[in-house]
């Protein structure tokens, strides 16, 4: 698992938060020879940007959490998607319920006047998968990727990664209810080895922000506590969270729940 975006919201280039990262969601996962790529926030743009300089045209998998901006903004500048040469399978769980799908989503962003040129002009081979929270997918013969609606505006996605025995989770964007554990993210993560968690706030700061849709870092501790889950990452941090910020939350949570991390643009983990 690489980080290629760590950032919520809005993408933040002030040098007081490079340290951790200004680029928004993009999580690369491999899994042996498959590519798994979580979110197309504007961190995709330096992960194609990799794959062009070291020539890697192997078939990747990109699974969106949702569509909120954040999470694609980085897609129209993701060179590799121009090429034909490469092939490319797109994911999306929550927009059936509202009765449209992941192509015509993002027809809307690329398209005059908010972007100049259409979603057609991806010469790459493109296929789009519109599915349900729930479902398990099999993007390759040898992974499986487990999926669970999460609590958000508009709806979310949380995506559970398992390969040769080891597993990781991706639970972001999602709204946790006060005073309580949602169990199906329990259940969800049960066991696994590493899991990414919405913290885009603190405890204190949660009730000025009920409704926005986000977590925070000491409810993934319970979450993970609760379902005997490995190590905790924090993730999809706040554009107001500078470096400083971010140092504390790490070392607040590591006392809390030692091994756990807050995720940095270029951070790799293996489980």
């Amino acid at each position: 698992m690489r980080f290629w975006g760590v950032r919520g919201t809005v993408p933040c280039p002030e040098a007081a938060l490079s340290r951790y990262g200004g680029n928004t969601s993009c999580i690369e996962v491999r899994c042996g020879e498959a590519r798994l790529v979580f979110d197309a926030g504007t961190g995709l743009r330096a992960l194609g940007n990799e794959l062009l300089a070291t020539g890697d045209k192997r078939q990747s998998h990109i699974f969106f959490t949702h569509t909120h901006l954040d999470h694609i903004a980085g897609l129209p500048f993701f060179k590799p998607a121009y090429d034909g040469r490469n092939h490319f399978e797109f994911w999306a769980g929550h927009l059936r319920a509202h009765g449209l799908t992941l192509q015509y989503v993002l027809k809307q962003l690329m398209q005059p006047p908010l972007f100049p040129v259409p979603l057609d002009i991806l010469h790459a081979c493109v296929s789009f998968h519109d599915f349900l929270p729930g479902e398990v997918l099999r993007p390759f013969a040898d992974v499986v990727v487990r999926t669970l609606a999460l609590n958000h505006p508009g709806g979310a996605t949380a995506y559970r990664i398992e390969f040769a025995g080891r597993s990781m989770c991706i639970v972001t964007d999602v709204e946790h209810r006060g005073g309580e554990l949602d169990q199906d993210i329990v259940a969800f993560i049960r066991g696994t080895d590493i899991v990414v968690y919405d913290c885009t706030y603190t405890e204190e700061e949660y009730g000025r922000f009920v409704g926005w849709g986000h977590s925070t870092w000491q409810q993934g501790v319970r979450l993970c506590d609760a379902a005997g889950a490995g190590r905790l990452v924090a993730f999809h941090h706040d554009p107001e969270h500078d470096d400083d910020f971010m140092d504390e939350i790490a070392r607040q949570m590591t006392r809390q729940r030692p091994g756990s991390l807050v995720a940095a643009e270029g951070l790799t983990l293996r489980p």
